[in-house]
C-alpha cells in the first residue's frame, strides 16, 4: 500500500496561502525549493482538489494539462469540467472512498499537494500518512488554513527536520488520526 504525503508551504500562523490564494510570501527558490522539487521525483500521483489545480492556471497551466508531467494527476471535484488528457484523472465521486481505493492500487507515494479542506477531510479519515510541512517565517493572517476551518485531529510523531536558516524549516511527520 503506498502512503499519502501532504507535502505542503506553511506560514507559521497555519496558512498555505494568503488571501486570494497568494503565495508571494514563500520561498520560490533556495535549497528548500530545491529539495521539494527532487522530492516530486518520489510520488506516482499528484491529489488535488479543484481550486489547487485551477491555481495553477494563473503560472500558466492550461486547463486539462498535467501539472506534473512526472506523476499522474488526480483532480477530486465534482463541479470541474476540463479537455481529456490521459494523465490528468477527475474524480467526482466519494473523494474519501476513492482516495482509499488509490492507496491499495498504487504503487508509489501520492502527493497531496494542497486544499485545506480536501486535507482535512482525508485526515477526519485517517488517511494521511505523513506530513512534510515547508515552514516559513511568515505571517500570512488569513487566506487558506493547512486543514481549512474544519483542523484536523491527528497523532502526529515528528521523524525529522531540515533547518535551512532564516526560519526557513522542512519538518516531517508520521500521522495517525487521534
Amino acid at each position: 500500500m503506498s502512503h499519502l504525503i501532504y507535502d505542503v508551504a506553511v506560514s507559521i500562523d497555519g496558512y498555505i496561502s494568503g488571501p486570494d490564494g497568494d503565495i508571494s510570501a514563500f520561498p520560490h527558490s533556495g535549497q528548500i525549493v530545491d529539495d521539494y522539487v527532487h522530492r516530486l521525483d518520489g510520488y506516482a500521483v499528484a491529489l488535488m482538489g479543484r481550486a489547487t489545480y485551477e491555481f495553477g492556471y494563473a503560472f500558466g497551466l492550461q486547463p486539462g494539462a498535467n501539472p506534473y508531467p512526472q506523476m499522474r494527476s488526480t483532480i477530486l471535484s465534482r463541479r470541474i469540467d476540463l479537455p481529456p488528457d490521459p494523465d490528468v484523472v477527475i474524480v467526482r465521486d466519494e473523494s474519501v472512498d476513492y482516495v482509499r481505493r488509490l492507496k491499495a492500487e498504487t504503487d508509489g507515494n501520492i502527493y497531496l499537494c494542497g486544499g485545506g479542506a480536501l486535507a482535512a477531510s482525508l485526515a477526519e479519515a485517517g488517511l494521511i500518512d505523513r506530513l512534510f510541512l515547508k515552514r516559513a517565517p511568515i505571517l500570512l493572517g488569513g487566506g487558506t488554513r493547512l486543514f481549512g476551518e474544519r483542523g484536523a485531529n491527528l497523532r502526529l510523531t515528528q521523524t525529522g527536520q531540515t533547518d535551512y536558516g532564516g526560519g526557513l524549516m522542512l519538518q516531517s511527520f508520521d500521522c495517525e488520526r487521534a
